[in-house]
């Protein structure tokens, strides 16, 4: 495995779009070996993302449709629906440790991807170990966090989290979709929010919302969130603005 010691940043120009075929993106990179929760608050606050030691912002020149977004944590009323979600879950099984990676892991994920290609086109390859420990495992042990849902005596879920004391950040989330009537992936939304409320933390952040988008617009659902109204750099002040509607 290749290791990098050093810290750097890089910007990347006119990269294909992750949401649209007919754009492209730009955007800025940081390789942080190492990043404080005092620094990693900052940079979520102002939009950045987390994978790895990888941390990344959009920058596009072209098209600001990507907006980050927060769910209010304190203000949050699970719907009917939402309690729905719960009920069928009683008997999920939920742990929380840090990130690691095992056979489970990699059987799900790549299980996970292959029916997202099947069902909405995702590129699909197998990932390595190495690959994961790279994505999900590796990064600050201050605050990343594995949620583990289990079923049956089987891993069922993985949601990868940072959990902050003022913020609970949502990376990632794959589940298997023999299980696909419990509705795992809100399910794991919705674990992140009651931990926030167990623990007090005022926001879960969702990463990037794509008003109407096929595969984005679902985070709409989380009301009242809030979303980031510029682009500041890590020298600026952030502006969020409430979304209750």
């Amino acid at each position: 495995m290749y290791i990098v010691n050093q810290d750097f940043e890089v910007f990347e120009e006119n990269r294909t779009c992750s949401y649209f075929e007919d754009r492209v993106s730009d955007i800025r990179y940081r390789y942080l070996n190492f990043c404080s929760i005092t620094q990693y608050q900052k940079m979520l606050e102002r939009g950045w993302r987390r994978f790895g030691k990888v941390n990344f912002v959009p920058e596009c020149r072209n098209c600001n449709a990507c907006v980050s977004m927060r769910i209010d944590v304190k203000n949050y009323k699970f719907s009917k629906s939402d309690k729905r979600v719960l009920n069928k879950n009683r008997d999920t099984k939920l742990f929380i440790r840090k990130p690691s990676v095992t056979h489970e892991h990699l059987n799900l994920y790549n299980k996970y991807h292959k029916t997202m290609n099947d069902k909405k086109s995702w590129p699909y390859s197998p990932i390595s170990s190495e690959d994961y420990i790279k994505s999900y495992v590796e990064g600050n042990v201050l605050y990343a966090k594995e949620f583990l849902f289990v079923r049956d005596e089987k891993l069922v879920a993985v949601s990868l989290v940072d959990v902050l004391p003022k913020a609970v950040s949502a990376i990632y989330t794959y589940y298997d979709h023999d299980y696909y009537d419990l509705s795992l992936g809100k399910f794991s939304i919705l674990a992140q929010i009651k931990l926030a409320k167990e623990l007090d933390i005022p926001y879960v952040y969702l990463g990037y919302w794509i008003k109407d988008h096929y595969s984005m617009g679902y985070k709409k659902e989380y009301k009242p969130f809030e979303i980031l109204k510029n682009r500041a750099t890590l020298d600026e002040d952030a502006i969020w603005e409430s979304v209750e509607n």
